[in-house]
């Protein structure tokens, strides 16, 4: 899992910050694997919108709710079969697709649950990941990617080329698609472009049923 980018001026991290952007005013919005709430927080005070949370952690749970947030214990890859169609119009998965037991299924379920779906993942084909395995033939432990192969909550890495890839196969219009450098500024080149599998630390992706 790619390190926490820096805050903005605001005090949210700068990768929530653009997804927020992408979120119209007044939507309803499932924060699938919301942590503490910080992005549904921000959202609601800045968006207004009807916010909800899923968080797998009993301890992110119960910190969002006592922010006074909307947010239930559940699991992404389980759970999200619950919910009608088109009850939001805006899921999100926000650096937890890597760590689901079925990502191309859970991508399925949000975008039959929201109108969009908003993911953002960190990109496994980094050029210094790259070079790590080329040089030590070992995974590799960084910044980008802090924990050891036999302790990493993340079980399916994938790359930027590989969801484009699932969106494709999915038939899933990509609307908006950003690649994001080490700080969680957005790069010049959009995600799409073959630069972004290369010099991409993370990628945000709006997509569209």
């Amino acid at each position: 899992m790619a390190a926490a980018p820096n805050h903005s001026a605001t005090g949210i991290r700068i990768d929530l910050k653009i997804i927020a952007e992408m979120i119209d005013d007044g939507s309803r919005v499932l924060d699938v694997g919301c942590g503490e709430g910080e992005l549904l927080a921000y959202l609601q005070e800045h968006r207004g919108i009807d916010g909800r949370g899923m968080e797998l952690s009993m301890q992110g749970v119960q910190r969002a709710v006592a922010k006074g947030l909307a947010v239930i214990q559940g699991d992404a890859d389980a759970d999200l079969v619950d919910y009608p169609d088109d009850a939001f119009d805006y899921v999100i998965l926000s650096k937890t697709l890597q760590a689901t037991r079925n990502p191309r299924a859970v991508v399925e379920q949000m975008l039959r649950i929201g109108r969009h779906a908003i993911v953002s993942f960190p990109n496994f084909a980094h050029w210094r990941t790259r070079l790590d395995l080329a040089l030590h033939g070992r995974m590799p432990v960084n910044e980008l990617l802090p924990y050891s192969w036999y302790e990493t909550p993340n079980i399916h890495f994938c790359t930027v080329r590989d969801f484009i890839e699932l969106c494709r196969e999915l038939g899933v219009r990509v609307k908006t698609s950003l690649s994001l450098d080490a700080a969680g500024e957005v790069q010049r080149f959009t995600a799409d472009s073959r630069w972004a599998n290369l010099f991409g630390v993370d990628a945000v992706f709006l997509l569209e049923k």
